[in-house]
């Protein structure tokens, strides 16, 4: 009766410690989109300044599009992850219910 208390205590942990890494694989995911739309932005707003281009506008204006569908798509991608993160918590719930109903 006791190694099954202690392998549902070790199920809980593990299960939180996955949880965990996953948050902050989510949120880390998160930051590369925004550093990389931030590039894109940055190389945006500094083209016409180093290179002179006649048509530098219209690349301005792709790298700025660019820029704005990567942080959107990141965000949404963010708060889908997020969302499905928050719904697999009611498992560890569960297992955290049978380890004290013993």
């Amino acid at each position: 009766m006791k190694t099954d208390n202690a392998l549902n205590k070790d199920l809980i942990l593990r299960e939180r410690l996955a949880l965990q890494r996953t948050i902050l694989a989510n949120q880390s995911t998160f930051l590369a989109f925004l550093r990389t739309s931030m590039y894109f932005l940055i190389a945006g707003l500094s083209l016409r300044n180093l290179l002179k281009i006649e048509n530098s506008l219209i690349i301005e204006i792709v790298l700025f599009i660019t820029s704005f569908v990567i942080f959107v798509f990141g965000t949404i991608n963010y708060f889908k992850h997020k969302i499905s993160i928050s719904e697999n918590k009611k498992h560890i719930g569960d297992y955290q219910l049978e380890y004290y109903k013993i």
